[in-house]
C-alpha cells in the first residue's frame, strides 16, 4: 500500500456470477467522473461472484455502487489486506505470447476455443485471435489473461 492509501479499507462487493468484469467495468468508467474516496477495484482471478474495492470508507463503496448493474452489495465487514495479498500477487500479465501461436480461450463467451493469435496489442494487455473452428475466419480481441498458449506457431522448425 501507498502512503496515500495507509487509512483505507477494502472490502468486497457482491456480484451476480460471471458478471464481476462487466461491474468492475462499471465502476471504473463512474469512477473517472464523480465519485473520490475509492482508489482501486480489485477482480481476483478465478473468484467468482466477488470483486474487492479499497477506499476511505464503505459509504465511499456504497455511493460508488449506485446505479451499477449486477453490483448486488458490499459485505458489513472490512477484509483485512493479508486474507486477499496471495490473489494480489501478479502485477503484470506474461508476456509469453506470440504471434501465430495457438491458444486456448480460457473466459469470456468463447470459453474452450481454440484460436490462433493474429496481433498482440502490450500496452492494453489485449490480443486479436481467430477461432480455428469458425466457418469464416473472424478476429476478436480478448484480454492476455484470457488465453493460454497450447501450442507454438515455431515448434515445428526446431
Amino acid at each position: 500500500m501507498t502512503e496515500e492509501t495507509q487509512g483505507t479499507k477494502i472490502f468486497a462487493i457482491r456480484t451476480a456470477a460471471n458478471r464481476e468484469d462487466q461491474v468492475v467495468d462499471f465502476l471504473i468508467a463512474k469512477l473517472g467522473k464523480t465519485v473520490e474516496g475509492v482508489y482501486a477495484v480489485m477482480r481476483p482471478h478465478g473468484m467468482r461472484g466477488y470483486i474487492f474495492i479499497e477506499a476511505e470508507s464503505k459509504l465511499d463503496i456504497e455511493k460508488s455502487l449506485q446505479g451499477v448493474p449486477y453490483a448486488r452489495g458490499v459485505l458489513p465487514h472490512e477484509i483485512p489486506y493479508p486474507e486477499i495479498e496471495h490473489m494480489l500477487e501478479q502485477v503484470k500479465v506474461e508476456m509469453n505470447i506470440k504471434k501465430s501461436d495457438i491458444v486456448e480461450i480460457i473466459s469470456g463467451p468463447f470459453k474452450r476455443e481454440n484460436a490462433k493469435v493474429m496481433r498482440i496489442n502490450k500496452q492494453k494487455e489485449e490480443i486479436v485471435v481467430e477461432l480455428l473452428e469458425a466457418a469464416v475466419p473472424i478476429p476478436i480481441t480478448v484480454k492476455m489473461d484470457a488465453v493460454k498458449v497450447i501450442r507454438r506457431e515455431d515448434e515445428d522448425d526446431e
